[in-house]
């Protein structure tokens, strides 16, 4: 039977029971926003991560589209603070330009020419980077592609060479690297790098953003996975960044005449595009674009600190909060959920790092107001 507002008893006991639980949750956060302030009073009160890399200098970390962009970037952050380094490459014009910014570190820096959707050369490159250097104990996944354009207009061809290289050569990294990390039993990171994109669904960006939020999800559940061991997990999520993604398609399978072949549409909308060209030409000189050793220091920053998630983007802020208040919003309220199907659904969902990492960063960036 059903009340006035159309609720049965069950929907009835269901909204009683949300109504109960959000009352106890804003009393949660309450008590959060309670300790962070204290915290930031008692620094050392802060949650805590384990930080494996604290101390790099001397590690060595494996970088995969290390010769350009946001891996060469990374290359020299590392290499500045003493790390050595193993780049891959693709294009050769690429690593003779990589090689100069890294003439400084010559001795610590190794390049290994590699394709991250070839599994036995990512074993070849992981072998090679333990002959070379003896260890390894950063994994850096940064090799990426981008498509664009919207799904509805995306061909198989585009499916398969963006999830090949933006997902699938993330795994192959992971796959081949981790056990070897672990074997050491010294402590390591992996790292991935994502995109804005892997956050926010870009509809300009269909099958990118697939790619990129399939990133996102395989470094947070290998966090949760990895949380009680000593190897650390991040994704690196930035925005705009000055690298050379979009000549990408050089490397796509049947060369740079294969993307508009397939899709003679596939094209970036006149309208976006003169946008874009009027931002660029009133933005004064200044480029939209991050430096790739800014975003390079970002990572090792967050390679020390153990952090999970590095973004570039406080603009979104906005929307990354109406993301998460729409998937809250849309929880339904005349669901009845047994204690057998919580206890399943919570046994398959195993341990998040979610809440730890949301009350360290607040936590921490509490204390740095105060400082």
């Amino acid at each position: 039977m059903r009340n006035k507002n159309g609720l049965t008893p069950d929907g009835r006991a269901r909204r009683g029971f949300l109504g109960t639980a959000a009352l106890a949750t804003a009393a949660g956060l309450v008590g959060a926003q309670r300790s962070v302030a204290a915290a930031s009073e008692t620094p050392a009160s802060c949650p805590s991560v384990p930080t494996p890399m604290r101390d790099v200098a001397g590690k060595v970390a494996f970088i995969t589209g290390g010769d350009s962009g946001i891996g060469l970037g990374i290359a020299r952050a590392f290499t500045d603070a003493g790390m050595k380094v193993v780049i891959t490459y693709r294009t050769r014009s690429h690593l003779d330009e990589a090689m100069k910014l890294l003439q400084g570190a010559a001795d610590r820096v190794h390049a290994i020419s590699l394709d991250v959707t070839d599994r036995a050369g990512m074993e070849k490159a992981a072998a090679e980077t333990l002959e070379v250097f003896g260890k390894v104990h950063v994994l850096v996944n940064n090799a990426g592609v981008g498509v664009i354009g919207g799904l509805s207009h995306a061909t198989y061809e585009d499916w398969d060479w963006a999830m090949s290289v933006n997902a699938g050569g993330v795994f192959n990294g992971v796959r081949c690297f981790l056990p070897r990390i672990q074997a050491q039993n010294e402590g390591g990171q992996i790292v991935s790098v994502s995109s804005l994109a892997g956050l926010l669904g870009h509809a300009p960006a269909g099958v990118y953003t697939a790619s990129k939020f399939a990133v996102v999800g395989m470094m947070e559940a290998l966090r949760a996975e990895l949380a009680d061991t000593n190897v650390g997990v991040t994704v690196f999520c930035p925005g705009i960044v000055n690298t050379n993604i979009g000549s990408s398609a050089r490397n796509r399978p049947g060369g740079q005449a294969a993307a508009p072949k397939v899709d003679p549409g596939f094209k970036l909308d006149p309208a976006m595009m003169a946008q874009m060209q009027k931002a660029m030409s009133e933005s004064h000189g200044v480029s939209p674009a991050m430096d790739p050793l800014d975003a390079g220091q970002r990572v090792l920053r967050a390679v020390r600190n153990n952090d999970l998630y590095v973004l570039t983007t406080p603009e979104f802020a906005p929307e990354f909060a109406a993301r998460g208040e729409a998937i809250v919003a849309s929880v339904p309220t005349d669901v009845p959920v047994s204690q057998a199907r919580e206890m399943m659904g919570r046994m398959i969902l195993g341990k998040t790092t979610y809440a730890a990492e949301r009350d360290r960063q607040r936590c921490e960036r509490a204390r740095s107001r105060r400082a």
